[in-house]
């Protein structure tokens, strides 16, 4: 894969794209970054990317002329047209399903911007996704689009170490993840539950779902909406419902 991000602070991506796993990814040739200054394709001697909005109004909108440049530039060295990922906090909420989508994708392209806003013809004719990590408001896109480069990355064949790692993530199932215990058995009283200790992978992953069910049932009731549930889990679910009405 192919990540390239618009910024206008680049030396931001500098730790997060060269360590862990990020670093791990590069060196596997899975992936490959480039964070490029938009300021670049401003056409103007003073590097101008912004100017006041038309009608008035607080703030400063970023101009369509050096976004639509960098990403036509961007686009020469590669034979499919890029996904343009629109940073913004009136996109679609981001979740793992999407993660899982944009995995697929050969070429992305990060946009990430600052002041008011864009010029609402970058978002009419350039980019083919407007993604938010959630209901609230960032200085910029920087860091979102880090968040999401992330969860997309270790997605990658070959990035993590184990292969099943990414299949077993909290939303991956459409639940949360099941609680993880490590050695000591024992720590100060606070025992590992018996099943884990006892060698039976049938009653370990029956007790597996059956607590990933519960922990989504206490803290995300939202997700079992659409949740693709066994008909064991669909039977432990009505068990938790009759536990909570008594």
């Amino acid at each position: 894969m192919k990540i390239d991000v618009l910024s206008l602070f680049p030396e931001m991506f500098e730790g997060v794209l060269h360590s862990s796993i990020m670093k791990k990814a590069q060196e596997n040739e899975a992936v490959s970054f480039k964070v490029t200054d938009f300021r670049d394709f401003s056409g103007n001697k003073h590097h101008k990317v912004d100017d006041y909005p038309y009608g008035g109004g607080a703030g400063m909108v970023l101009k369509p002329e050096p976004l639509f440049a960098a990403v036509e530039s961007l686009a020469l060295d590669t034979s499919k047209k890029p996904r343009v990922i629109l940073m913004c906090p009136q996109g679609a909420r981001f979740n793992q399903k999407k993660a899982e989508e944009l995995s697929k994708e050969e070429h992305l392209v990060f946009l990430c911007g600052h002041y008011e806003g864009y010029d609402e013809r970058i978002r009419e004719h350039l980019v083919t996704d407007e993604i938010s990590l959630g209901d609230f408001v960032l200085t910029g896109g920087e860091i979102a689009s880090m968040a999401i480069i992330d969860s997309v990355v270790r997605l990658l064949p070959n990035v993590l170490g184990n292969t099943d790692s990414p299949v077993h993530d909290s939303f991956s199932t459409g639940l949360l993840e099941h609680p993880q215990y490590t050695r000591p058995a024992d720590f100060n009283g606070m025992k590992v539950p018996d099943v884990l200790l006892s060698g039976n992978h049938g009653e370990i992953d029956k007790w597996r779902q059956e607590q990933s069910l519960r922990r989504t049932f206490e803290r995300r009731r939202d997700l079992l909406e659409d949740a693709p549930l066994t008909e064991h889990q669909q039977k432990y679910l009505e068990r938790l419902l009759k536990e909570e009405n008594k």
